[in-house]
């Protein structure tokens, strides 16, 4: 089955070694059409997420949301800069990622936490990518507010925001954003990558 993004990646993109074609064709658009989205939609990217690597097994992150029909809604929307609600206004639900502190298993702080949740977050990112989703992550909003007007507990780190919703046509962005809603590229190897010591 092919990747839906699979065509629009394959004009800019190209990877220096083989890889699999969900990593590659997975990107973070931003045009979304504002349809509501059933659980039975968005629940396989948390299925995916439970199964993502952690210390200790100890799976740190969790998964605020609200879907645009919600009354926590504003909640959400409200803690972004206006140039994140400028397109997000049209998603179908609003996630917040975070990340406990702390070890289940003897509350001493885990070094890991946000390392984990990355991990969580590129699950969910792959899985959505797969099924034709937007899943885009951000960080242009308030980290503070979000902790107080979502009650979340000081053991709890913000790590992201992310807008999920079905994918609509590049058109119905604003100009500015129309020029940026494509694939990014990624920078070489050769300056992420080198053998021994840091150089």
């Amino acid at each position: 089955m092919r990747h839906p993004f699979e065509e629009e990646v394959q004009k800019i993109r190209k990877a220096e070694y083989p890889i699999h074609g969900l990593i590659l064709n997975r990107w973070s658009p931003r045009s979304m059409t504002a349809e509501e989205i059933t659980d039975e939609e968005l629940f396989p990217l948390f299925e995916a997420v439970r199964w993502a690597p952690s210390s200790y097994n100890n799976q740190p992150w969790r998964f605020l949301y609200a879907k645009r029909n919600h009354p926590d809604w504003s909640l959400f929307f409200d803690l972004m800069i206006p140039f994140n609600q400028s397109w997000t206004k049209n998603a179908s639900v609003l996630l917040l990622m975070i990340s406990d502190k702390y070890f289940k298993h003897n509350r001493k702080p885990c070094r890991t936490h946000s390392f984990d949740t990355g991990a969580a977050w590129m699950c969910m990112a792959l899985e959505g990518a797969w099924r034709g989703l937007v899943v885009h992550g951000m960080e242009g909003f308030d980290y503070e507010q979000a902790q107080v007007s979502l009650n979340i507990p000081d053991n709890y780190q913000v790590e992201e925001l992310v807008a999920i919703g079905k994918r609509a046509p590049f058109t119905l962005l604003s100009e500015e954003l129309q020029q940026k809603e494509k694939p990014s590229t990624r920078k070489p190897i050769s300056e992420i990558a080198q053998e021994g010591k840091f150089s």
